[in-house]
């Protein structure tokens, strides 16, 4: 059976150089030839793979090291200090990226059976923003198959949206589907905090109480200041 990965690596080190690089609508490619120091950054929505090296990230008081063999999977705009190790000239690191698009999702979401899920209590409902699990071969499949279509630009209109729709399908059906599920639902807490974050980036320059952003999220002060901090990692002042 014909193993996708030395592929995958060789065509993400030969269009994410020098640094990084947006190829396909929603897709960007990292490569990096030298360990990085920590950097601030915002992940937005998205599927992220390493392909080599690792990449070290800090969320809250968590710390991710993101490796082969795995996908991450951030589920809201959330603040992260990452850093690159384990690579050299000789070995870079090399990752991509699928940026998350809902209505994709929901759409997705729509033409599946239906399949009973317990309600959760508040408590469980709490989603972490970014979750690592083991990748598949199937997923590394389709993978394999978006980044060629770099080289058949021909092709992109008609089968790009197809392979990220069976992506998300294998996401969905992980072990973090759930988080996938909750993230297209816009009833759920995850949604809720995203308006709410998507409000204060679009005022950013504004001082904002904590009584809009609940109103936003139609949350309660209280319960809103619980639910962002479990979501995000920080508090909404600390976030802003």
């Amino acid at each position: 059976m014909h193993d996708p990965t030395a592929e995958l690596r060789a065509l993400v080190q030969r269009y994410a150089a020098p640094s990084c690089r947006e190829l396909l609508s929603n897709l960007t490619l990292w490569s990096s030839y030298g360990p990085k120091p920590p950097i601030p950054v915002i992940y937005e929505p998205m599927l992220y793979f390493t392909v080599q090296g690792i990449k070290r990230m800090t969320v809250g008081e968590r710390q991710l090291d993101h490796c082969p063999g795995t996908f991450l999977l951030a589920s809201i705009d959330v603040p992260v200090v990452c850093t690159v190790i384990d690579c050299s000239p000789e070995r870079p690191y090399l990752g991509l990226a699928l940026r998350l698009e809902r209505a994709m999702v929901a759409a997705l979401l729509l033409d599946l059976p239906a399949r009973p899920e317990p309600v959760p209590d508040a408590a469980q409902e709490e989603l972490e923003p970014m979750t690592i699990s083991p990748s598949t071969r199937a997923m590394e499949d389709a993978l394999l198959r978006l980044v060629r279509l770099v080289e058949a630009p021909d092709d992109v209109p008609l089968l790009r949206p197809m392979i990220e729709r069976e992506l998300l399908y294998r996401v969905l059906k992980s072990d973090h589907g759930r988080v996938l599920r909750q993230f297209a639902r816009a009833d759920s807490r995850l949604s809720q905090i995203h308006r709410a974050v998507k409000w204060l980036r679009e005022h950013l320059a504004e001082p904002i109480p904590v009584e809009t952003l609940a109103g936003v999220a139609s949350m309660s002060v209280s319960s809103f200041h619980r639910h962002f901090k479990a979501v995000t990692g920080l508090s909404p002042l600390a976030y802003h």
